[in-house]
């Protein structure tokens, strides 16, 4: 190694054996593993910087893609001031940012005109609602959020309507409904942003020379977070980078988290394959948490099979054990969650470097509601505040035309919610008959007589829930107005976003379950004044410290002093939806340690033996992801046997299982009808399956199953006809 390639040389100052071999690497392709924490945006510029300032590579010569623009405008921020380059000349960006920029030189070839537009996802949205009104198709059978995630679907898998085939009426539909969509795209000289990835390919594809005067002068080719690429963004990278260029990828088979965007894990080990990559170079060494957390963290990750394998550590100590609290609900949990942070604030740390993480967006809603009792100022991260999400306020508007049939915003925001054919010339008569008039929306409604059928079937509708509602209680009456408005057969039909919305929703009737009225009679609204109430409060305002809340999803690439890992329990981390298949486990097991190296300090595990869900008491096993962690890592906080109130508690139930006691958990006896958890069973349509959860008491009990061929299923006993396997 000469002086230029010595460790002296100030570019490599301070970098670790490992890193030094990643930056170094010869002008060939490479995997390197990086790890949690591991320094791998360094790594990557500092890889960069090398291969410029050694003469191995022009700027012009070198491409990079990173997967936000966040992290490609770090990058450049990082690399100009390493070395004396224009950045901005340089390309490096996200996937869709090069494929734009290919395309905006190469728009003859891609058949698109010089000056086309890019759709982002609501001009996309609209640009299929006028085209299924010209074609006449009703947009409650073929919902525009369905169609569209149809159609990115099939663009981000490479597959043009052309090469689909179907057997089923409705998918054949969708196929005809992708290439009309298509056909709308290039009449208008418009493309979506999926559209930008699969033109790029297909004209390196098609274009032999365009490819190789690619492959000729990107030499060197670098990729962030290669473990979330698609099928088609490593098509596209092969293509450019043919067999002689150096593809170098950085990332992390243990943090590959995004299967449902398509993501495919698998890229790791094709490239090795395909580029003759003997092994991986591993980022092991730690920088961001103590010893027992990442000790911890390789603990849970080592029980996926496939993995490449790597083991994290650090020299930075041990650090505090982890730590376990099991509470007696949900809501005990929310509150113990509550009283550390102020703990920790008071041991001097910010609000801003504590997180609270759940595995779905509907744990908010409890959180929230705590925090808003103490005081304590919150931001949601990624997301919205649970009061004010789409579905919630839908939810709310027609709970709100119950009470007050005369509340106008109410009116406007569900008349065509979901959509009913109630259309904006609709909405602007009614506007006009009510100014004209004096009268509010709804007495103008009730006078529009027969001619207009769809705004009297609206006006109906309101009305059969006003009296249907009357003598249900409260958590009742908010089911009843979901299901009957529709709302839930939307969401249903939502293939994108309407499962995450549909647990909302089932969180709102938890709350209702929950909530206790001053005045039982009048409970509809003292409901609604507290929603309205905990929606306007202590919201943090720009700049002001508060505590952070998200999904694990929302996490990644984040890290905190301090972090809590809530709702640990079986069917909700793991994620029900998992428990059919390996892959789907192994997945979530990866998002738990995605979870769990957010930690720098501390680390926090909590579960319930109780929860509010679809409105009824669960109570669920302690997860599986709480026993992988080794019991000498853990201090628990809690005694694991207090009990909750008896009028809470299902009568087979006794405690949330400790550590190690799973299987005597599954042989807990149940109450009379002889069920229990872990036991094998058999069900007439759905086959074998085994008891996995269980809610309700008494005549009213549901016992979740996980059957063999048919996954996850909740049925109730008064009506499933179950015998023991």
């Amino acid at each position: 190694m000469d002086t230029l390639h010595a460790p002296q040389d100030p570019l490599l100052a301070g970098l670790n054996p490992e890193q030094l071999t990643a930056v170094t690497w010869p002008a060939k392709s490479a995997l390197v593993l990086a790890g949690a924490g591991s320094g791998k945006t360094r790594v990557l510029t500092t890889r960069i910087a090398w291969l410029l300032q050694t003469g191995q590579v022009a700027p012009s010569g070198l491409l990079a893609v990173t997967f936000t623009n966040k992290a490609a405008r770090e990058m450049q921020t990082r690399l100009a001031s390493l070395v004396p380059v224009n950045v901005r000349t340089m390309w490096i960006g996200t996937f869709h940012g090069l494929c734009n920029r290919f395309l905006r030189t190469h728009w003859r070839d891609a058949g698109l005109p010089q000056t086309f537009q890019i759709l982002d996802s609501a001009d996309q949205q609209s640009a299929i609602k006028r085209l299924l009104k010209a074609l006449e198709v009703s947009d409650e059978k073929f919902p525009p959020k369905a169609v569209q995630s149809f159609i990115n679907g099939q663009k981000e898998a490479g597959v043009r309507a052309d090469a689909l085939s179907a057997h089923d009426p409705y998918t054949k539909k969708l196929i005809e409904l992708y290439a009309a969509y298509d056909a709308q795209c290039r009449r208008e000289g418009v493309a979506d942003f999926a559209e930008l990835l699969l033109r790029s390919y297909e004209v390196l594809a098609a274009n032999r020379a365009l490819a190789e005067h690619y492959r000729a002068r990107f030499r060197h080719i670098l990729v962030d977070e290669f473990q979330d690429t698609n099928r088609l963004q490593y098509a596209w990278l092969k293509l450019l980078a043919g067999t002689n260029n150096a593809l170098f990828a950085v990332g992390d088979d243990d943090q590959s988290i995004y299967a449902f965007r398509g993501a495919e894990v698998g890229n790791m080990r094709a490239l090795m394959h395909d580029y003759s990559v003997a092994a991986p170079i591993r980022l092991e060494q730690n920088y961001r948490s103590a010893g027992n957390i990442l000790n911890a963290a390789n603990a849970v990750i080592e029980q996926n099979d496939g993995r490449l394998g790597k083991n994290l550590w650090t020299d930075a100590g041990e650090g505090e054990e982890l730590r376990l609290y099991e509470a007696y609900s949900d809501g005990e949990e929310a509150e113990f969650i509550v009283d550390e942070v102020r703990a920790l604030k008071r041991e001097g740390l910010s609000l801003a470097d504590i997180a609270i993480l759940y595995r779905s967006n509907a744990q908010s809603r409890i959180l929230e509601h705590v925090l808003v009792q103490a005081g304590l100022p919150y931001r949601i991260y990624g997301g919205l505040r649970f009061f004010e999400r789409q579905e919630i306020k839908h939810a709310l508007a027609y709970l709100r035309l119950m009470v007050n049939p005369d509340d106008d915003n109410a009116l406007l925001r569900v008349v065509n919610v979901p959509a009913r054919g109630i259309g904006a010339r609709t909405v602007e008569g009614l506007l006009a008959a009510s100014r004209e008039q004096g009268v509010t929306l709804w007495q103008a409604a009730c006078g529009t007589g027969p001619g207009n059928k769809k705004l009297g079937a609206f006006v109906l509708l309101i009305d059969k829930l006003r009296e249907r509602a009357d003598g249900l209680t409260l958590a009742e009456a908010i089911s009843l107005a979901i299901d009957e408005s529709g709302l839930r057969a939307m969401y249903e039909e939502d293939k994108k976003d309407g499962e995450e919305r549909l647990a909302n929703l089932d969180e709102l009737i938890n709350a209702a379950a929950g909530f206790f009225p001053d005045d039982p009679g009048n409970a509809l609204v003292e409901f609604l004044t507290a929603a309205a109430l905990e929606a306007g409060e202590h919201q943090a305002e720009a700049g002001q410290e508060a505590l952070q809340l998200m999904t694990v999803h929302a996490a990644k690439g984040l890290e905190f002093d301090a972090v809590f890992v809530s709702g640990l329990e079986e069917g909700l981390f793991p994620h029900e939806n998992s428990l059919a298949d390996n892959k789907g486990l192994q997945e979530e097991r990866r998002l738990m340690y995605v979870a769990m190296t957010r930690a720098r300090q501390r680390l926090y595990l909590s579960c319930a033996q109780q929860r509010m869900l679809h409105g009824r008491s669960s109570y669920p096993i302690r997860s599986r992801f709480v026993d992988e962690v080794p019991a000498e890592l853990v201090k628990v906080l809690s005694a694991r046997a207090k009990p909750a109130p008896q009028n809470q508690r299902a009568p087979w139930l006794d405690a949330a299982p400790s550590r190690g006691d799973r299987e005597a958990a599954s042989r807990r006896s149940a109450d009379a009808s002889g069920w229990r958890i872990g036991q094998s069973v058999e069900h007439a349509k759905f086959g074998l399956g085994v008891v996995i959860n269980a809610e309700g008491a008494g005549d009213d009990i549901r016992l979740q199953i996980n059957f063999a061929e048919h996954g996850v299923k909740w049925l109730d006993l008064r009506y499933a006809k179950l015998t023991p396997a």
